[in-house]
Protein backbone atom coordinates (compact mmCIF):
# COMPACT_ATOMS: atom_id res chain seq x y z
CA UNK A 1 0.00 0.00 0.00
CA UNK A 2 1.28 3.41 -0.54
CA UNK A 3 0.86 6.92 0.83
CA UNK A 4 -0.21 9.25 -0.92
CA UNK A 5 -0.33 12.78 0.01
CA UNK A 6 -3.18 15.08 -1.48
CA UNK A 7 -3.78 18.89 -0.89
CA UNK A 8 -3.57 22.20 -2.31
CA UNK A 9 0.66 23.63 -2.92
CA UNK A 10 1.76 24.86 -0.05
CA UNK A 11 0.26 22.54 2.62
CA UNK A 12 3.64 20.42 2.94
CA UNK A 13 2.81 17.59 0.49
CA UNK A 14 6.24 17.63 -0.82
CA UNK A 15 8.47 18.19 1.82
CA UNK A 16 6.38 16.07 4.11
CA UNK A 17 6.71 13.63 1.57
CA UNK A 18 10.70 13.27 1.66
CA UNK A 19 10.75 13.51 5.24
CA UNK A 20 8.18 10.04 4.81
CA UNK A 21 10.51 8.64 2.59
CA UNK A 22 13.57 9.07 4.10
CA UNK A 23 11.70 7.73 7.56
CA UNK A 24 9.93 4.91 6.09
CA UNK A 25 12.77 3.67 3.59
CA UNK A 26 9.79 4.00 1.21
CA UNK A 27 10.73 5.69 -2.51
CA UNK A 28 8.73 9.15 -2.94
CA UNK A 29 7.71 9.99 -6.39
CA UNK A 30 5.98 13.38 -7.67
CA UNK A 31 3.44 13.19 -10.15
CA UNK A 32 4.58 16.75 -10.94
CA UNK A 33 8.22 15.98 -11.63
CA UNK A 34 6.98 12.57 -13.72
CA UNK A 35 4.84 15.09 -15.47
CA UNK A 36 7.80 17.71 -16.05
CA UNK A 37 10.43 14.51 -17.08
CA UNK A 38 8.05 12.62 -19.26
CA UNK A 39 7.04 16.59 -21.28
CA UNK A 40 10.68 17.65 -21.09
CA UNK A 41 9.20 21.22 -20.03
CA UNK A 42 8.43 23.18 -17.09
CA UNK A 43 4.40 22.99 -16.43
CA UNK A 44 3.72 26.55 -17.23
CA UNK A 45 5.37 25.65 -20.42
CA UNK A 46 2.76 22.67 -20.40
CA UNK A 47 0.01 24.91 -19.76
CA UNK A 48 1.07 27.44 -22.44
CA UNK A 49 1.52 24.91 -25.01
CA UNK A 50 -1.67 22.55 -24.11
CA UNK A 51 -3.42 24.49 -21.50
CA UNK A 52 -4.78 23.26 -18.27
CA UNK A 53 -6.84 20.33 -20.10
CA UNK A 54 -3.50 19.13 -21.65
CA UNK A 55 -1.73 19.37 -18.04
CA UNK A 56 -4.56 17.31 -16.68
CA UNK A 57 -4.33 14.75 -19.62
CA UNK A 58 -1.24 14.16 -18.42
CA UNK A 59 -1.21 14.06 -14.72
CA UNK A 60 -4.00 11.16 -15.17
CA UNK A 61 -1.60 9.28 -16.96
CA UNK A 62 1.32 9.35 -14.39
CA UNK A 63 -1.36 9.04 -11.92
CA UNK A 64 -2.77 5.63 -13.99
CA UNK A 65 1.20 4.40 -13.71
CA UNK A 66 2.32 5.24 -10.71
CA UNK A 67 -0.51 4.02 -8.69
CA UNK A 68 0.17 0.38 -9.67
CA UNK A 69 3.45 0.57 -7.59
CA UNK A 70 3.57 -0.77 -4.24
CA UNK A 71 5.18 0.96 -0.89
CA UNK A 72 5.86 4.56 -1.92
CA UNK A 73 4.77 7.98 -0.81
CA UNK A 74 3.20 9.48 -3.69
CA UNK A 75 3.26 13.45 -3.34
CA UNK A 76 0.33 13.80 -6.32
CA UNK A 77 0.08 17.37 -6.64
CA UNK A 78 -2.22 20.02 -5.94
CA UNK A 79 -5.04 19.13 -8.75
CA UNK A 80 -5.26 16.05 -9.04
CA UNK A 81 -8.42 15.53 -7.45
CA UNK A 82 -9.76 17.18 -10.16
CA UNK A 83 -10.34 14.27 -11.85
CA UNK A 84 -12.36 12.03 -10.05
CA UNK A 85 -10.99 8.68 -12.30
CA UNK A 86 -7.44 9.75 -10.35
CA UNK A 87 -8.64 9.92 -6.91
CA UNK A 88 -10.06 5.71 -8.44
CA UNK A 89 -6.75 4.37 -9.27
CA UNK A 90 -4.95 6.12 -6.09
CA UNK A 91 -7.41 4.95 -3.55
CA UNK A 92 -6.85 0.99 -5.49
CA UNK A 93 -3.55 0.77 -3.64
CA UNK A 94 -3.19 3.98 -1.29
CA UNK A 95 -3.73 6.00 1.97
CA UNK A 96 -4.77 8.81 0.98
CA UNK A 97 -3.82 12.12 3.29
CA UNK A 98 -5.20 15.67 2.85
CA UNK A 99 -2.23 18.05 4.03
CA UNK A 100 -4.27 20.98 4.85
CA UNK A 101 -4.06 24.97 5.19
CA UNK A 102 -5.63 27.91 5.49
CA UNK A 103 -6.08 30.28 3.23
CA UNK A 104 -3.17 33.31 5.00
CA UNK A 105 -0.64 29.86 5.55
CA UNK A 106 -1.06 28.73 2.46
CA UNK A 107 -0.32 32.44 0.62
CA UNK A 108 2.67 32.64 3.41
CA UNK A 109 4.48 29.82 2.30
CA UNK A 110 3.83 30.01 -2.05
CA UNK A 111 3.69 33.52 -2.47
CA UNK A 112 6.49 34.51 -4.96
CA UNK A 113 6.95 30.99 -6.55
CA UNK A 114 6.85 31.20 -10.14
CA UNK A 115 6.45 27.52 -10.49
CA UNK A 116 3.33 27.62 -11.47
CA UNK A 117 1.06 29.47 -13.32
CA UNK A 118 -2.44 31.04 -12.60
CA UNK A 119 -5.33 28.63 -12.03
CA UNK A 120 -7.90 31.89 -12.31
CA UNK A 121 -7.63 35.19 -14.65
CA UNK A 122 -7.90 38.41 -13.32
CA UNK A 123 -7.61 37.55 -9.54
CA UNK A 124 -4.95 38.94 -6.91
CA UNK A 125 -2.80 35.68 -5.76
CA UNK A 126 -4.74 35.66 -2.40
CA UNK A 127 -8.02 35.61 -3.85
CA UNK A 128 -6.46 32.98 -6.35
CA UNK A 129 -5.96 30.51 -3.55
CA UNK A 130 -8.91 31.05 -1.76
CA UNK A 131 -11.40 30.59 -4.79
CA UNK A 132 -10.00 27.43 -5.43
CA UNK A 133 -9.47 26.17 -2.63
CA UNK A 134 -13.11 26.92 -1.65
CA UNK A 135 -13.80 24.96 -5.14
CA UNK A 136 -11.75 22.01 -4.37
CA UNK A 137 -11.89 21.37 -0.64
CA UNK A 138 -15.02 19.41 -1.20
CA UNK A 139 -13.02 17.24 -3.23
CA UNK A 140 -9.64 16.59 -0.93
CA UNK A 141 -12.51 15.74 1.65
CA UNK A 142 -14.54 13.49 -0.22
CA UNK A 143 -11.20 11.92 -1.44
CA UNK A 144 -9.33 11.63 1.78
CA UNK A 145 -8.97 8.67 4.19
CA UNK A 146 -7.40 10.65 6.86
CA UNK A 147 -6.87 14.79 7.47
CA UNK A 148 -3.58 16.39 8.72
CA UNK A 149 -4.28 20.44 9.51
CA UNK A 150 -0.96 21.77 8.60
CA UNK A 151 -1.27 25.29 9.91
CA UNK A 152 0.66 24.77 13.04
CA UNK A 153 2.70 22.24 12.52
CA UNK A 154 6.34 21.71 11.19
CA UNK A 155 7.17 19.38 8.36
CA UNK A 156 8.86 17.08 10.98
CA UNK A 157 5.26 16.74 13.45
CA UNK A 158 3.35 16.22 10.22
CA UNK A 159 5.60 13.55 8.61
CA UNK A 160 5.92 12.02 12.79
CA UNK A 161 1.98 11.63 12.80
CA UNK A 162 1.58 9.58 9.45
CA UNK A 163 4.09 7.30 10.54
CA UNK A 164 2.24 6.84 13.85
CA UNK A 165 -1.09 6.11 11.61
CA UNK A 166 0.85 4.54 8.91
CA UNK A 167 2.31 2.17 12.10
CA UNK A 168 -1.02 1.52 12.92
CA UNK A 169 -1.65 -0.13 10.08
CA UNK A 170 -5.55 0.37 10.64
CA UNK A 171 -5.98 3.92 9.92
CA UNK A 172 -6.63 3.04 5.80
CA UNK A 173 -6.45 -0.28 5.49
CA UNK A 174 -9.83 -0.83 7.16
CA UNK A 175 -11.77 1.95 4.94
Amino acid sequence: MNIVLIGYRGTGKSHVGRLLSERLTFPYVSIDKAIVLRAGMSIPEIVSRFGWPGFRDRESLEVKEISVWDSIVIDSGGGVVERPENIEALRENGCLIWLKASVPTIVGRIKGGSDRPALTDGKSFTEEVAEVLERRTPLYRSAAMLEIDTDNLAPDEIAEQIIILWQQQTACRSL
